[in-house]
């Protein structure tokens, strides 16, 4: 089989970049074993949080490491199973806790992130599906008496520039009159947005790129075979003028295929999702236990926690089940009935960055983008594509799989 584009991946990275090559006049296969967007992309927090401009890699984290770790149901977890295979992307993780690279990897994440709205804007609107963005911003809310730790906060996310204002507790009850007493301050970041259901946006776009002429394959790729040369496990080969590397999670076995030592682990993400309406208009997280609530057109999605136990593992329910607590103490009318737990995998990278570049003469890789895949997922396409397509390659510098 010989083709133009070849996209491994079908999620909401590999979606988005279908979508970008398509308008550049790009014939594209995608490739995954599951059905375009079921995967990952269908359980996120439906939040595209542009906000989070600051790498996971915090010195102000390592005080709280040892009390995490002893909480099972704490935000995040290591098991024990898996702690000396997570050991060097930690090192690693430690490594970019150092000012200088704390600086240089901020600055590229807040690049991305701040092209994001406007490049998930132009993609939905060429493709006629500007309702799957709700654009009424987001709340970080916090249920501390003491003012001081919000300031800061403020302060520390307005330095880099990102659209925020600080709100007393009634001023959020005002803008969200179903969240309880209980929280005393907000802050709320205003050009954030969020979508009322992840899956049916992926759906979405993949129905608009079948409309254009793109093809899927349900298929799973055991290797990649030199430049444009993609392996399938059945035995079956498959040649691209250009090939994309998508598959989140799954990608660095096939990214070493080529060469490639991409140091990628997996965040285990949870949520819970409820079928009945929280009253929320906005996604709303907490500062005090670490996870977000999301409206959602089939109910309310209560989304976080981090678990570092690979790919195989089985999941562990407590951490769905645990939201649900949290969830009460914000709406305290939430309804927990008919909930269904879900577990989806986060590609990150010690650095918090993701890893899109060339990888090869034919061969494009657009992974690893941890918990803001939904949020960088269609200005890591137009970047990617530019590159692709026009050369432009100078911006995915901080981005290329040759960093480390």
């Amino acid at each position: 089989m010989k083709q133009d584009v070849v996209i491994i991946g079908a999620g909401v990275v590999g979606l988005a970049t279908a979508a970008q090559l398509q308008r550049l006049g790009r014939s594209v296969l995608l490739i995954d074993r599951d059905a375009p967007g079921a995967g990952t992309s269908s359980g996120n927090a439906g939040h595209f949080a542009t906000e989070q401009v600051f790498p996971l890699a915090d010195p102000a984290l390592l005080p709280k490491i040892p009390g995490m770790l002893l909480d099972p149901l704490g935000p995040f977890r290591i098991r024990l199973s898996y702690l000396w295979r997570a050991l060097p992307w930690f090192l690693r993780f430690l490594a970019n806790m150092r000012p200088a690279a704390r600086r240089r990897n901020t600055a590229a994440l807040r690049a991305l992130n701040e092209s994001s709205l406007s490049a998930w804007q132009r993609l939905l609107a060429g493709l006629e599906l500007g309702a799957h963005l709700v654009q009424e911003g987001s709340l970080l809310v916090f249920e501390r008496d003491d003012i001081q730790p919000v300031k800061r906060t403020l302060a520390h996310y307005q330095s880099q520039g990102v659209a925020c204002r600080y709100l007393d507790g009634d001023e959020v009850r005002a803008l969200e009159p179903a969240l309880s007493g209980q929280v005393r301050h907000a802050i709320w970041f205003t050009d954030t947005g969020h979508t009322p259901d992840p899956f049916a946006l992926s759906c979405a776009i993949w129905q608009q790129l079948q409309q254009g002429g793109a093809q899927y394959l349900q298929a799973e790729v055991a290797a990649l075979e030199g430049d444009g040369v993609v392996m399938l496990s059945d035995g079956q080969r498959i040649e691209a003028q250009q090939v994309v590397l998508c598959a989140g999670a799954f990608s660095r076995p096939l990214a070493a295929s080529v060469g490639h030592k991409v140091p990628l682990d997996t965040e285990r993400g949870y949520h819970l999702m409820l079928p009945a309406h929280s009253g929320l208009t906005r996604p709303v997280a907490s500062a005090d236990r670490s996870f977000i609530i999301t409206p959602m057109a089939g109910g309310t999605r209560l989304a976080g926690t981090v678990e570092f136990a690979g790919l195989e593992a089985p999941m562990d329910p407590r951490r769905a089940d645990i939201l649900l607590t949290h969830g009460q103490a914000l709406l305290p009318g939430l309804d927990g009935r008919d909930a269904v737990r879900w577990m989806g995998y986060r590609p990150s990278l010690p650095d918090s960055l993701p890893v899109v570049g060339r990888g090869g003469e034919r061969l494009w890789f657009n992974f690893g983008h941890q918990h803001l895949g939904l949020t960088q997922a269609a200005a890591s396409a137009d970047w990617l594509c530019a590159a692709m397509v026009q050369g432009q390659e100078a911006r995915l510098k901080p981005f290329a799989p040759d960093r480390f």
